[in-house]
């Protein structure tokens, strides 16, 4: 490229004479304080509005929050004494279920224990063993010298017996380890 080509490409330079000024400012001197505005009454509105309603719902939440834990604290008080009425329930099960309960009854129900079992075959209808009728008397005494007393049965005999033994053992006995009690003021050491 020569070099009148590339004046002819470049751009003249620009005096700064020549160059676009920019508007002055006007200034001007304040004769007066600009006037205040009122706030509008409405943003005031709104925004104690919204206050009260986020304070409502805080408030709304904390109360159900602590209804819900008496709830739940309800519940598991009568869950605990569900507990209790099955366990108690299942230990007079087993003590009405005990083997010595069931053979008392079935005396006074006049049943006996035979002293041979016999058998009955379906095919051919015969009678296996002995083939004997059970006489009047039962081979067991359930209520007998040599039967042990069903523990479960008499609970409540048996806990008020504890508490006689227990009260009687704790006015009865002194621990020695511990000091003997003051009956006459506070001891003090005898000096000569």
């Amino acid at each position: 490229m020569s070099r009148a080509t590339a004046s002819a490409l470049l751009p003249e330079p620009v005096s700064p004479a020549e160059r676009p000024s920019r508007p002055s400012r006007r200034l001007s001197p304040v004769t007066a304080p600009a006037r205040n505005r009122r706030p509008k009454l409405a943003y005031a509105l709104i925004a104690l509005g919204g206050a009260a309603l986020i304070g409502t719902a805080q408030i709304g939440l904390s109360l159900m929050i602590t209804h819900d834990s008496f709830v739940l604290s309800g519940l598991n008080s009568q869950q605990r004494e569900l507990d209790l009425q099955t366990s108690a329930i299942e230990e007079e099960l087993a003590g009405i279920s005990s083997p010595q309960l069931l053979a008392v009854k079935a005396s006074e129900l006049g049943m006996v224990v035979a002293g041979s079992a016999s058998y009955l075959r379906l095919s051919d209808s015969a009678i296996l063993g002995t083939n004997a009728g059970a006489s009047g008397e039962s081979t067991i005494d359930p209520t007998g010298k040599g039967t042990v007393h069903n523990a479960l049965l008499n609970a409540k005999a048996q806990s008020a017996a504890e508490n006689e033994r227990s009260a009687d053992d704790t006015s009865k006995s002194v621990d020695p380890d511990l000091p003997p009690p003051i009956t006459e003021g506070l001891p003090s050491p005898t000096t000569r």
